[in-house]
């Protein structure tokens, strides 16, 4: 008999378990349904720039191949991921020999990886290109040859003259204009795109979740990373403001406007009102590695982005390295007094175990073809991260652009993850 974990009885284990054994029955006749072939289970490829530890291949597509802790319990997805192609092979390089050990095909091209013989028989697509060896442009932003790949990805199911689910790790593209075109060739061929980080999905402390139509009046995301380039978090900070204030009263209604600060002039828009102190506070209250001391004091070079919507509602994502190196969000509603306030959990590598929510979602999406959250919410924020560096750019100019304005509905339920984050004892 399974060990109860603290939170989760034995009967909320058995019936969680349940649900889930069913769910996936349920997938697999659908699909040997449509395959006509019994027991059949649906099969992945892999697109990756470059597999080695610590990568999102790594964690994502290897995910699919171990498995991962689902409510303290091992979870293993009902896919078989057939093939994979790596765009960079490094010294430190596992594809090989991860392919080799559990019979995934190793392809030369994307379009191999896809289908043998030109074709496609796969039923679901991850695009995964994050990290590796690519160059920077003067904006400060990584180039990621993620439309690119996906083009290639396109061609062949114009070829095959069907599509599957594909899934984009992190933002669309670092260019606001491709990562449109990407969405439109989606919607244009119909077939179901999902985007995004794990950072919606990872564990929240305390488990907060407003209903669709809360009344947001502002919100305040603090974090406090350094490695790599400025974009690389900064997108990670949007989605966390925008996965919260998505959810207010009268839905998502686009972006009016952003702007970078950095250095006093953050502390100076904080002054001025522009961005909440309070809401700050209420957001590093929640996060164990806050810094002693004052703010002000112990951040040396502050950057911020502020974002004006066009309903009037307002929001902040502020980069403070030296005071905290989690991300939180502190949240104004009207007509309460206290901040709506949490900490986005992010379990620490070698397993980085926050992924373990973003797959969990991406295997929901692999079984309907819907994403669990809308391929619009990564279209803006891989707009705003995009527009934010042209304005660092370009002296903290405020940047408006109607490509800022994105509608859409907020889902029901976000599919962050609730209980345990470690295996049962």
């Amino acid at each position: 008999m399974p060990r109860s974990l603290p939170g989760l009885s034995r009967r909320d284990f058995l019936g969680a378990s349940s649900a889930l054994m069913l769910g996936h029955q349920a997938f697999a006749a659908e699909v040997s349904e449509k395959k006509k072939t019994p027991f059949a289970r649906p099969r992945v490829a892999a697109i990756n720039s470059i597999y080695r530890l610590r990568s999102h291949a790594y964690h994502i597509a290897g995910r699919f191949i171990h498995g991962y802790t689902r409510n303290g319990f091992h979870h293993q997805p009902p896919f078989d991921l057939v093939r994979m192609w790596n765009h960079q092979q490094p010294k430190d390089d596992l594809g090989h020999r991860v392919c080799k050990t559990h019979n995934i095909e190793l392809t030369e091209t994307i379009a191999e990886a896809l289908g043998a013989n030109g074709g496609l028989d796969v039923d679901a697509v991850l695009l995964i290109i994050e990290h590796g060896d690519y160059p920077v442009n003067d904006r400060g932003q990584i180039l990621y040859p993620r439309y690119e790949f996906f083009e290639q990805i396109v061609d062949v199911f114009q070829k095959a003259g069907r599509s599957v689910p594909v899934f984009v790790d992190k933002h669309l593209s670092y260019d606001h204009k491709l990562a449109a075109k990407m969405v439109a060739t989606a919607n244009e061929m119909k077939f179901g795109l999902m985007a995004g980080s794990s950072l919606p999905v990872t564990w929240r402390r305390p488990e907060i979740e407003p209903p669709v139509g809360t009344k947001f009046e502002e919100a305040v995301v603090s974090f406090g990373f350094d490695r790599g380039t400025v974009e690389i978090y900064l997108f990670h900070a949007l989605e966390v403001l925008q996965c919260m204030l998505e959810r207010r009263a009268g839905g998502e209604t686009g972006v009016k406007s952003v702007q970078f600060l950095e250095g006093d002039s953050v502390w100076k828009a904080g002054d001025e009102g522009r961005w909440s102190w309070r809401l700050l506070h209420a957001a590093l209250s929640r996060c164990p590695s806050t810094n002693t001391g004052p703010i002000r004091e112990n951040v040396l070079q502050p950057q911020a982005v502020l974002v004006e919507y066009r309903d009037g509602t307002r929001g902040a994502v502020l980069n403070l390295i030296e005071q905290t190196s989690e991300f939180a969000i502190g949240a104004k509603v009207t007509g309460q007094t206290e901040p709506v306030s949490s900490c986005f959990y992010l379990p620490a590598p070698p397993g980085a175990r926050f992924f373990d929510p973003l797959t969990f979602n991406i295997e929901k999406f692999f079984a309907t073809g819907s994403s669990p959250y809308p391929v619009e919410r990564t279209l803006l924020t891989s707009t705003m991260t995009d527009l934010a560096m042209q304005s660092l750019k370009g002296g903290s100019k405020v940047i408006t652009d109607p490509a800022l304005g994105v509608t859409y509905s907020a889902p029901v339920d976000s599919g962050f993850f609730r209980g345990p984050y470690v295996d049962a004892g």
